[in-house]
């Protein structure tokens, strides 16, 4: 049986559940989730909290919400289907301060027709914020689904100082 260890971070929108395999960060959770969450995800897997497990994660996500930091370092364990894991590969791509549409990362991974499945992988995307899934907006400019809540997207977006056009009618 796989074990996960997770602990919690404070972000601006309420405490982030945050895990890792032996192999890397597997899940960022959503502002105010519990562990209920990640098990759900996880079903076979054994959880164990563990802060001092977790701590370099945590620093480099606070280093990212203070704006110290713009990239992540430490090792990423996401799993997927092979599309899924082509579409968070494109994600990693997206420079800090930049959006892109869901047809860019269609295009970007040569299946322009998949529009609609590249949301779904990116709603799939088990480490957001990391893999940086909320710098994907609506081709008219609008902010779209995001797992974490449209108000997380939005602040992430405004911490890497990202002009939503049209956002606030949309929210």
């Amino acid at each position: 049986m796989k074990t996960i260890l997770y602990s919690f971070i404070e972000c601006p929108l309420g405490a982030l559940l945050i895990a890792r395999t032996e192999k890397g960060l597997c899940w960022v959770g959503s502002p105010g989730e519990s562990a209920e969450e990640l098990q759900r995800k996880y079903p076979a897997a054994q959880l164990s909290q563990d802060d001092v497990a977790l701590t370099p994660y945590r620093k480099e996500l606070e280093s990212y919400f203070t704006g110290e930091s713009r990239s992540f370092q430490l090792p990423v364990d996401a799993k997927g289907t092979v599309f899924q894991e082509k579409v968070w590969a494109a994600l990693a791509e997206i420079p800090y301060g930049e959006t892109w549409s869901y047809s860019d990362i269609a295009t970007a991974i040569q299946n322009p027709s998949a529009v609609r499945a590249v949301g779904a992988a990116i709603g799939a995307n088990p480490a957001m914020i990391v893999i940086p899934c909320h710098r994907v907006i609506g081709k008219n400019g609008k902010l779209t689904g995001f797992r974490g809540g449209l108000p997380l997207k939005r602040f992430l977006l405004d911490l890497e100082l990202i002009d939503q056009k049209g956002a606030d009618d949309h929210v």
